[in-house]
């Protein structure tokens, strides 16, 4: 999927859930932690795989769940210690709904199957052609990629580390 579905996949149940919790819309906050989460896998996983050849696949690590689900265990430690756990829910849900958009339809199809991708390192990723679809000429799209995950990723450290200091 590309980045806006996933988004959309994530911020359509959100948005249902704070409409009629709180009868109004999302905060800022909430919107950019769906934004964040919701793309947090490929952050992660396309430049580790396209860009630096680390991992197998731009579907593994993050988008595996014996990775993904002690990361997001933190997650929401972190919530739970901060007393903001629908914070930290919001984004595991942002996340989890990533791996699903990516794998719906091995689980859906005649023959429900979980996708190797989700079970890595434990058993081998899908193969996938070296160079994504999304590529683009000479592979530019994944160096935008990868300098868009740096950016990202750097502001939610300084934010997570501002909040640290803040708590803690």
């Amino acid at each position: 999927m590309f980045p806006l579905e996933h988004f959309v996949v994530a911020a359509l149940p959100v948005l249902a859930y704070v409409l009629l919790r709180d009868r109004r819309l999302p905060t800022p906050r909430v919107v950019a932690l769906v934004f964040v989460g919701s793309q947090f896998p490929d952050l992660i996983d396309k430049p580790l795989a396209h860009q630096f050849g680390l991992i197998p696949s731009g579907r593994v690590f993050m988008h595996s769940l014996p990775v993904a689900i002690p990361f997001l265990l933190v997650v929401a430690l972190y919530g739970w210690k901060t007393d903001r756990t629908r914070l930290s829910s919001t984004f595991a849900f942002a996340h989890l709904s990533h791996l699903l958009a990516d794998n719906y339809k091995p689980m859906l199809g005649p023959n429900p199957t979980i996708s190797p991708d989700l079970l890595w390192p434990f058993s081998q990723p899908v193969t996938r052609s070296a160079v994504p679809h999304w590529a683009g000429a000479g592979g530019i799209n994944v160096r935008l990629w990868a300098l868009f995950s740096v950016v990202v990723l750097s502001i939610l450290t300084y934010v997570v580390i501002a909040d640290v200091r803040e708590q803690f």
